[in-house]
Parts: C-alpha cells; structure tokens; sequence
C-alpha cells in the first residue's frame, strides 16, 4: 500500500506530484512495488488525487486506487482507507510504503516480504540500528492497525507486539519531506 494522500506542506505541496529523475515520486513508489512478491498495488490518494493519478503514468490494470476523503486527517486515515482495499482483496498482509521513500531498494522489500510469508506478523527494515520503511503488517494486526490512536498510528502496533526486523540498505531511511531532502537524494 503506497500512501500518498497527504499535502506535502513541508515539501510544497503534494509528495505524489514532486519530480524526481523524469517521473512523480508516485510513480517511482509504484515502480520499486512492483515486485514478485507483491500480488497488489494499492496507491492512496488523497490532497490532488487526481493530479497524481495522472502524473503517476502507471498501468491502470496494476493498480488499485483508493482515494482517502479523509486525507486532512492524518497518515493512519490513509492505512486505514488502503486497508479496507486490501481486505477487500483478500490479502494475506500489507506493506506500508510512504511515498516520499523513493530510494527503497528492490532488497529490502523483498526481505519484508519474504519474513511475512514465513509468517512474521509485524516485520521493519533496519540499518545502521535504525528502523525504516515499509513496515510489513500480517493479516492478524490489521485490526491492531484500525484500533490504533491516530498520534500513533501504525507506530502503536509495531510497540505491542513482537516485531522481526530484517536487514535493509540504506535507502529505507530516506525520506524526502522538503526540497532539500529532494536535492540531497543525488549526493
């Protein structure tokens, strides 16, 4: 589940829309989720929906569209949104792929993907000690996630419960939430 609803006010406006390397942040997000074993790409959507819809230029085939009315409300009422999707697939687990993340490498998706297929419920990327993202989320905490405090969100299930942390490169740290983040990416 790719999030990316928000404004972006840090950043200027919507992260989804922001170029990056010839393409919107959304579609370099879709992009790094298209891996072998992610069955289903949800993009939330929210602030521009539209906008980033079209800028994401991505195969309207491989990928479900959710459009959160609530985007002003925070990130976990875009999980939550994205959620409801995946239940509605039948998925077996989720992925949390903030959108400003674009530098995620194919690896460590693919290691949280391979933990939650050996049954991990809850599983983080880390490097150097810190943790990263996407967070993978088994069937069995989604509801931890639509019960969660809306300060905490996602956060406040990763602190209840047993969490597999997995090897990850650089890139899951590296978020972009202003244009000197953006620039930073190049060095």
């Amino acid at each position: 589940m790719i999030l990316a609803a928000g404004a972006g006010r840090r950043m200027g406006g919507p992260k989804a829309l922001v170029e990056w390397r010839g393409r919107s942040l959304l579609a370099h997000a879709l992009v790094n989720c298209a891996r072998p074993s992610i069955a289903l790409r949800i993009a939330v959507l929210g602030c521009e929906a539209g906008r980033a819809r079209r800028a994401a230029a991505a195969d309207e085939a491989a990928v479900r569209w959710a459009v959160n009315p609530r985007w002003e409300d925070g990130m976990l009422s875009s999980v939550l949104c994205g959620l409801a999707a995946a239940e509605s697939a039948a998925a077996d687990a989720v992925l949390l792929y903030p959108v400003d993340h674009p530098v995620i490498e194919p690896e460590t998706i693919d290691a949280v993907c391979a933990a939650l297929a050996a049954g991990a419920e809850l599983v983080v990327p880390v490097h150097a000690g810190r943790r990263g993202h996407p967070g993978g989320f088994g069937r069995a905490r989604f509801a931890g996630l639509r019960e969660a405090p809306p300060e905490l969100g996602a956060r406040a299930v990763l602190r209840a419960g047993s969490v597999v942390e997995v090897a990850a490169g650089p890139g899951c740290l590296r978020g972009v939430d202003t244009p000197a983040d953006l620039a930073a990416l190049e060095t």
